[in-house]
């Protein structure tokens, strides 16, 4: 069967070579290079917002940034010493609260469900949570926990904050725990019941340890997104101009300094903004590229 289409040498075997002016050619360079441009667009605000809080940023940077206060309205000098240190604090509390839940949650779902509704009305309710806007976890806390006063009669406080911030991490570590899980083969599973080792240890000794790293992954992203919420801690956590006074009290976070200082119509304030941002740019970047070291390992 012979194909006029392709050009043939003088043996009759067809020419295969490349031929650059052929029309499927030239359209397929065309969409490469829209491709490449609208790629290009895309990355093209991230690079201009890391360079401007860089610029702006970097020139801020000192020793007082990191132990000291901020200063009073129209003050001078002055550091973001207290927002960093609460910062600190809230994720670690969202962390301690968030993981227990949302791994053990992951758990259930991979290792023990067994009714299919229950598993899949939970997994939907987890895809929803994760769609939620923060700033409604935020007022969700304040009604359950700031309004009430529920926690030994205090209202904006740093635990508060926490819990805030637990609600948007736990559909990530519920998914990844979830996921990882269930990359884990069979195989280990049946072999462990042979030998009569029973649910709980199976799990905790053998398929929980394999999924490590998919849910280290899960929970260093869900840290990630935690660390730069504002929304919900300006609910719960408010903000404090003083050093953290016990996990009880409002406390500063670097989110809501932000906030604040950036509509002050001071100059040091917003210097201290800039520097604030770039703390916390610098900060979500290297949980990021943790995830993503953390997720090359699992893939080996």
């Amino acid at each position: 069967m012979k194909y006029p289409s392709i050009a043939r040498s003088a043996e009759g075997i067809p020419d295969l070579n490349y031929k650059s002016w052929r029309k499927r050619n030239i359209s397929s360079r065309l969409l490469s290079v829209l491709a490449g441009f609208f790629a290009i667009l895309a990355v093209l605000p991230l690079i201009a917002v890391l360079v401007y809080i860089l610029i702006k940023g970097v020139a801020s940077l000192n020793l007082d940034l990191f132990t000291k206060l901020p200063p009073p309205p129209g003050g001078e000098g002055g550091g973001v010493g207290n927002a960093i240190i609460g910062s600190i604090v809230v994720t670690s509390i969202a962390t301690m609260l968030a993981i227990p839940i949302g791994v053990g949650g992951g758990i259930y779902l991979a290792e023990y469900s067994t009714g299919r509704r229950f598993s899949q009305f939970i997994r939907f309710g987890t895809n929803v949570l994760a769609g939620v806007p923060s700033i409604i976890a935020g007022v969700f806390v304040y009604g359950v926990i700031v309004s009430t006063r529920i926690l030994f009669g205090h209202t904006f406080s740093a635990i508060a904050g926490g819990a805030a911030l637990s609600v948007l991490m736990l559909p990530t570590v519920v998914k990844t725990t979830d996921e990882g899980l269930k990359l884990v083969s069979n195989d280990l599973r049946r072999a462990a019941f042979g030998v009569g080792a029973s649910q709980f240890v199976t799990v905790s000794q053998i398929t929980l340890p394999k999924a490590f790293t998919p849910i280290a992954t899960g929970v260093v992203l869900s840290i990630a997104r935690a660390a730069g919420e504002t929304a919900p801690l300006i609910f719960t956590a408010l903000f404090s101009p003083f050093w953290p006074n016990g996990i009880f009290e409002p406390i500063a976070t670097l989110s809501v300094l932000i906030y604040n200082f950036s509509a002050q119509p001071y100059e040091v304030q917003n210097q201290l903004a800039w520097a604030a941002s770039f703390i916390l740019v610098v900060f979500i970047l290297v949980l990021n590229l943790l995830a993503r070291w953390l997720g090359r390992i699992a893939s080996q």
